[in-house]
């Protein structure tokens, strides 16, 4: 069911003013009129969600407060669409793909992609929009702003456009002059693979060689690779499993069912990673601290 009603902290969670700050401006401004039960408790509707998220935006635009107060809502939008025109779509456009999961409106999640591709094409789309809305979607999910199905709707149609242009460049010639193959796989029990299919996007568009295996993969079959004639550099994406304190246990365990007695590489993103202590990682594992760093490593191995 679509949500039609936020509570002062859902508004707070979605466009970064605090609870405490939007109280005084219906105070002082009378910016918004919520609706109150029996005891005083404030929920807004979809429209006072718009209208902060639009007020969020000029506020960090540099207008003051007292100045958007004097505006109507319709000069309000009118001047987001003015600025956003004018400056950086990127914090507008991740504000408005914000409404579009809390209403499950599709085509606005469309409207969003468009005009940002149109602006700096697929891989802006996701270094500009799509991972900076991801990181604040873990947040709200971790706030209970949103539920599991607003997770599962918005992460659906960002998968779809990664797909989409995935299949591109799958089958374009491979341009590496070494044996180097990346294998990339998420841990068994990890299902986020947003982060990994888009690097395997960013890979084949340099003309690399890639194998694919997605989710849920167990260390057991990855030795093979190693027996193929190439060089497998295993790439693996770590958002929610193996949790963080189980990680030197699975660092050990690919060194005891992978590595073994080769210099085989293990490259290790995503938000866990970033826990993983250097103590724990063998000279072969590499934590990166995202796709851009992997990919500027990648011309000189491709001429190597």
């Amino acid at each position: 069911m679509i949500k039609s009603k936020f509570s002062i902290k859902d508004l707070e969670n979605l466009s970064g003013i605090k609870s405490h700050t939007i109280r005084i401006w219906e105070k002082r401004y009378e910016l918004l009129e919520p609706d109150r039960t029996d005891t005083n408790i404030r929920s807004y509707n979809l429209s006072s969600l718009r209208k902060i998220l639009n007020v969020s935006y000029l506020k960090n635009s540099g207008i003051k407060i007292s100045t958007i107060a004097s505006l109507t809502t319709t000069e309000i939008e009118t001047q987001v669409r003015t600025l956003v025109k004018r400056n950086s779509k990127n914090d507008h456009a991740v504000q408005e793909l914000k409404l579009a999961m809390v209403n499950f409106d599709q085509f606005m999640f469309q409207k969003v992609y468009d005009a940002v591709l149109a602006e700096v094409g697929f891989s802006g789309v996701f270094y500009r929009l799509f991972i900076p809305f991801l990181e604040e979607l873990g947040y709200l999910w971790q706030s209970k702003t949103i539920n599991i199905a607003h997770e599962h709707f918005i992460s659906h149609l960002i998968k779809q456009k990664v797909l989409i242009n995935l299949e591109k460049v799958q089958y374009q010639e491979v341009s590496n002059k070494n044996n180097n193959v990346y294998v990339l796989f998420l841990p068994e029990n990890e299902m986020h693979d947003l982060g990994l299919l888009f690097l395997n996007y960013e890979l084949l568009k340099r003309g690399c060689k890639t194998v694919y295996l997605g989710a849920s993969m167990v260390l057991e079959a990855l030795p093979f690779f190693k027996n193929q004639g190439i060089t497998p550099i295993y790439i693996t994406y770590i958002t929610v499993n193996p949790t963080e304190k189980e990680l030197p246990s699975f660092l050990r365990k690919f060194d005891r069912k992978v590595t073994k007695e080769d210099a085989v590489e293990l490259w290790i993103l995503g938000y866990l990673a970033q826990k993983i202590k250097p103590k724990d990682l063998s000279k072969n594992q590499t934590v990166y601290s995202g796709i851009s760093e992997v990919i500027k490593k990648i011309p000189e191995l491709i001429e190597a």
